[in-house]
């Protein structure tokens, strides 16, 4: 068909974005596409398929249908142009907005969900993506629409509600029956939540907070594991695991345990003062993004271990005599070596790395405090403020006095 290369970049972004997607003929039956875990949860409204290919049925070309059912689950399918065996191309299904506990419940209620599969349900509803109207997702998919039916303006969206209503005689039979409740299910449903987890520690790994905000904006309350009935406790302890789990992410991606045992430690503290699962969440959402940034300002997992060690001593006190043979010495290594693989490996001399830091630092202190310059200078392990503020014009253009001028601290 024509706009491949549109489609490809649509489906791979939806990957990336966990957004269920698939391809079907028209004439087909929905029924294929009900997965087995929708099946051993919902046993009474898994022959309801006709509400969606009677949808399907009289899908037409320049239209987007917007389906939202009763189970709160979204779908949008539209059908490719220039494809002789009329393809419909379906998004879902998505939530339009976070489902808490009680609506799960209500929801298993109605559809005569047993109490032993609700846990089942919860993880279930855990694993579909969250898609607010507001998303990019769907700026994108209106672009698609633009590029293959030649404008904004050539074609409609069309808003379907499908109600969908238990089956009685499907209910009377499960009443008690529990033999339903499938091993493998529960598993392929832990399986996704592990996934949801292993993608988040290896964006934080990668230091990429961009996919980080993604991932969160795709989640919701449920996606926090539950394991205990009150919910304030339940995502306190989840943050602790979270805050083990980034702490050793960080790791691997090359900071020092002497930069993450701070962090650590402060989000310990921080989770146990928190008043509300709302408070929670934000704090969680602080936590990883904090823990994205650290890599990316104290990565050093491309540094051989003789390099790691020199920078962590340089950046643990700013303050202390750093020359070359103090650096060395620590490590028993000659000055010489020293020298040579730090210039190789960070791309600067030891003694330019050292002063980056120091203004660096001392570019902090103008701009947040009121320290005298000679105090900052102090701070910074330069004794002589001429001679600091000669390094600080040659990596800043100003002196000391100019950019503290400049940034309001008088």
């Amino acid at each position: 068909m024509l706009h491949e290369n549109e489609l490809r970049f649509l489906c791979d972004t939806l990957k990336k974005c966990r957004v269920p997607f698939c391809f079907i003929n028209k004439n087909e039956s929905y029924d294929k596409l009900i997965d087995d875990e929708f099946r051993a949860i919902f046993d009474s409204i898994v022959d309801r398929s006709e509400i969606f290919s009677s949808i399907l049925s009289i899908i037409e070309h320049y239209k987007m249908y917007r389906l939202n059912n009763s189970l709160k689950f979204n779908f949008l399918f539209f059908l490719l142009p220039d494809t002789v065996d009329q393809t419909v191309f379906m998004i879902g299904p998505y939530l339009s907005s976070a489902i808490s506990s009680r609506q799960v419940l209500e929801i298993g209620e109605k559809f005569a969900v047993s109490p032993k599969k609700l846990k089942l349900l919860e993880d279930y509803y855990a694993a579909i993506p969250i898609v607010d109207d507001t998303s990019h997702i769907f700026a994108m998919i209106e672009t698609f629409g633009e590029h293959i039916w030649g404008g904004s303006t050539a074609f409609s969206v069309v808003d379907v509600n499908a109600v969908l209503q238990p089956d009685e005689t499907q209910i009377n039979k499960n009443i008690g029956n529990e033999e339903n409740d499938d091993i493998f299910v529960k598993m392929r449903i832990m399986e996704k939540r592990y996934d949801y987890e292993n993608e988040f520690i290896r964006a934080i790994t990668q230091g990429q907070i961009h996919k980080v905000d993604r991932i969160l904006s795709n989640m919701g309350t449920l996606s926090f594991e539950k394991r205990l009935a009150d919910p304030l406790r339940n995502l306190k302890n989840y943050g602790i695991i979270m805050n083990t789990l980034s702490r050793k992410a960080a790791e691997n991606g090359g900071v020092h345990p002497i930069h993450l045992d701070s962090l650590s430690s402060t989000f310990a503290a921080k989770i146990e003062q928190m008043s509300t699962p709302a408070e929670m969440q934000l704090l969680m959402q602080d936590m990883f993004r904090s823990y994205c940034r650290l890599v990316r300002k104290h990565s050093m997992r491309n540094y051989s271990s003789t390099v790691q060690k020199a920078i962590v001593y340089i950046e643990s006190d700013l303050s202390a005599n750093l020359t070359l043979s103090v650096l060395a010495d620590a490590q028993n290594v000659s000055a010489g070596y020293l020298s040579t693989i730090f210039k190789k490996e960070t791309g600067m001399t030891v003694t330019e790395y050292i002063n980056s830091k120091r203004v660096k630092h001392a570019m902090h202190l103008l701009a947040t405090t009121k320290l005298q310059i000679q105090t900052i200078a102090l701070h910074c392990g330069i004794m002589d403020v001429q001679y600091f503020s000669k390094v600080f014009k040659k990596y800043t253009g100003k002196t000391p006095r100019e950019y503290r001028s400049e940034t309001g601290k008088k």
